[in-house]
């Protein structure tokens, strides 16, 4: 076809998008603002529910990129684009004949919920903070001692008016399940506890993964929020919480208390949408034209979406966005 579509984001969504529009033969380029392709999905070390190794998909779009041929542009910003035009942050543009976002999420910012603790009390981790712990094969308390008893609060960032962040970001929930069984395997003595509001398993194996938490490896889960949390004398965190089915008062002290923060969209979406005239939901992610019939396309003509851009998934919808996202963008190509 001798056309370019610029890839904006380097991460399992821009990938797949590149290596699909290859395939159609389209000449894909990435632009990656960070030093290497991958996204958030460096940072995690299996994927819910079948735990594969986040490496091996991880490693697999890299080695498919590479095969190909494609274009990569990293440790590169984007200023600004429209359909046919993209503005480096160094003031070099690129031009196009389309263009797939694949600029992905922003985590929460833990600190915020101050009542919490996070980057003031030792033991209070984030959910990635876990994860990274979990690829480099050490998880400890901050003294470098075993956990006996750990807490994992659920919609951290999520669902919260306080924090200006109203969605649900979907994955917390199973996240929360998984890391509890992962904790559950290395400190088989320890008690693990989940604090959810409502669990919400809605893929293919996550209510069966919920369950076998529960029956396999004995994990607590307990309907309330936690209200707050401070430090003891020996280093512990003191939770205080309501078991809202029974309507009473909880107080307990835990070694870890791990926060699951959830996905929000990222600061400079709106700097973008507007210069590319494009939509943003009430939540700060970026509008498809139609939900149903244009979920991968934007309100500007040429300009389609792929990914977490537009809303918090988990990484097979991701992937499978990302091939949609470039058949649409081939389509309009041909129409064009």
């Amino acid at each position: 076809m001798n056309k370019r579509v610029i890839v904006i984001g380097g991460g399992a969504a821009g990938m797949q998008a590149a290596l699909r529009l290859k395939e159609s033969g389209v000449e894909p380029t990435i632009v990656e603002r960070e030093a290497e392709t991958g996204g958030k999905l460096r940072d995690w070390y299996v994927l819910f529910p079948s735990f594969t190794p986040a490496a091996d998909v991880l490693g697999e779009l890299r080695r498919r990129v590479a095969e190909r041929h494609i274009e990569v542009m990293t440790s590169t910003g984007v200023k600004s684009f429209t359909s046919r035009e993209v503005t480096l942050d160094d003031g070099r543009r690129l031009a196009c004949d389309a263009v797939v976002l694949a600029t992905g999420f922003t985590l929460f910012d833990a600190s915020l919920k101050e009542e919490y603790g996070y980057g003031l009390y030792d033991n209070v981790f984030t959910s990635a903070d876990i994860e990274r712990m979990l690829s480099r094969g050490r998880v400890a308390k901050a003294d470098g001692s075993r956990p006996r008893r750990i807490a994992l609060l659920h919609c951290v960032g999520s669902r919260d008016e306080k924090v200006c962040q109203q969605h649900c970001s979907r994955v917390c929930c199973i996240t929360g399940v998984k890391q509890a069984m992962e904790l559950k395997k290395l400190f088989p003595e320890a008690d693990v506890f989940n604090f959810y509001m409502d669990i919400r398993m809605f893929g293919p194996g996550y209510e069966e993964m919920y369950r076998e938490a529960q029956q396999k490896y004995n994990i607590h889960f307990v309907r309330g929020r936690i209200s707050e949390a401070s430090p003891t004398i020996d280093g512990r965190v003191q939770i205080k919480a309501e078991d809202t089915l029974t309507g009473r008062p909880l107080r307990m002290s835990v070694d870890m208390l791990v926060l699951l923060v959830g996905m929000r969209a990222n600061d400079d979406n709106a700097a973008l949408a507007e210069g590319a005239g494009l939509r943003r939901a009430p939540s700060g992610f970026i509008a498809p034209r139609n939900l149903f019939l244009g979920n991968v396309e934007s309100d500007a003509a040429g300009i389609f979406l792929a990914g977490t851009v537009s809303a918090p998934k988990n990484i097979g919808e991701t992937l499978n966005e990302a091939t949609a996202a470039a058949d649409a963008a081939v389509e309009y190509l041909k129409r064009s």
